[in-house]
């Protein structure tokens, strides 16, 4: 049995230029951190007796003879990519909801795809974990997502994550001594808004509309050098949330479905309540927002969303992690 251990993550700055249909032609960039938020995947192979060959739990369960009958999207081509042959199980578990902003879907790629290359024996690099996930998603499964968090997935820690015209990406690990790094923490709330939404869909109104909305995106790629030099400098951290603020603006012009009124209400009261700033996760329309105040502000924000569920959490930096390793069984 192999067991991995893949974690969520809250990006902060340039989401959309990570969109191929962008970067390709313009280049991208992001700014993002993976948290202790896992997504759990346990693989075994299945001894042939059963009336099924393949066997797959997650918020539904699946027991197939063949790869075409399998209905999880990821599965089965992840399966198809590896060339899977023998009879597998798949039990998958996550700390989080899914579809709620944190890149759980890619999460889940990332750690099938180690877990079965793991079931073989092979090693494989965070840059082509990274890649092969990207490509799965993209190409294979055909879904309306970026780049950024296969990679964040991949290789966790807090980083800038450039992407090229040439369709190649750079991970640049952002670094910051510990006294800062816990400052910066310190103004970071995490809600969960209740309600979740497909990333494919509203990351498919973005993309219609590139050509329209340039302008934005390039304000938004702009902003991630500006708040790393807010970060590594002697800048004071409120000027993080203000260019926060900012960049949801943007993000919001991108698409009517980023945003909605339940949304722009619980934005608004944080706003009220004391919040420099903030933002929806993903791709928008649902899921988790994060929250950007001074800690002496928190307090008041969380009493005027106490109908929300305040998800406290930690950085991380290990990525995806093999985390037990019997191929023979346990």
């Amino acid at each position: 049995m192999i067991i991995t251990r893949t974690p969520f993550r809250i990006s902060f700055f340039g989401g959309g230029t990570d969109y191929p249909a962008w970067y390709k032609e313009n280049g991208g960039v992001v700014v993002s951190t993976t948290i202790d938020k896992y997504c759990y995947i346990s693989c075994r192979k299945l001894p042939p007796f059963f009336e099924y060959k393949h066997r797959i739990v997650y918020s539904k369960s699946e027991s197939v003879s063949r790869l075409d009958e399998i209905m999880h999207p990821a599965v089965r081509e992840i399966f198809r990519f590896m060339d899977v042959e023998e009879g597998l199980e798949v039990h998958h578990d996550g700390d989080l909801p899914a579809r709620s902003g944190l890149g759980s879907s890619s999460a889940f790629t990332v750690g099938l795809l180690h877990a079965l290359y793991g079931l073989k024996g092979k090693m494989v690099t965070k840059e082509k974990l990274a890649s092969e996930s990207i490509h799965i998603e993209h190409n294979m499964i055909k879904e309306n997502v970026g780049s950024q968090d296969q990679i964040a997935a991949s290789f966790g820690g807090f980083n800038k994550v450039t992407f090229h015209v040439d369709n190649t990406f750079k991970v640049a690990p952002i670094i910051l001594d510990k006294a800062r790094l816990k400052d910066f923490k310190s103004h970071l709330l995490l809600f969960f808004t209740g309600f979740s939404r497909i990333a494919s869909d509203v990351a498919k109104a973005q993309i219609i509309r590139i050509d329209k909305t340039k302008k934005e995106l390039s304000a938004i790629h702009q902003m991630v050098d500006q708040s790393i030099s807010i970060l590594t400098g002697n800048s004071d951290l409120t000027e993080f949330g203000k260019l926060l603020h900012e960049s949801w603006k943007l993000k919001r012009s991108l698409s009517d479905k980023v945003s909605n009124k339940d949304i722009d209400g619980i934005y608004d009261i944080a706003r009220n309540a004391g919040a420099l700033g903030g933002k929806i996760l993903g791709a928008g329309g649902g899921g988790f927002m994060l929250i950007y105040a001074k800690p002496q502000d928190h307090e008041n924000i969380k009493n005027k969303l106490k109908n929300l569920l305040l998800v406290p959490f930690e950085f991380e930096n290990q990525g995806s992690q093999v985390v037990i390793y019997s191929p023979n069984g346990l």
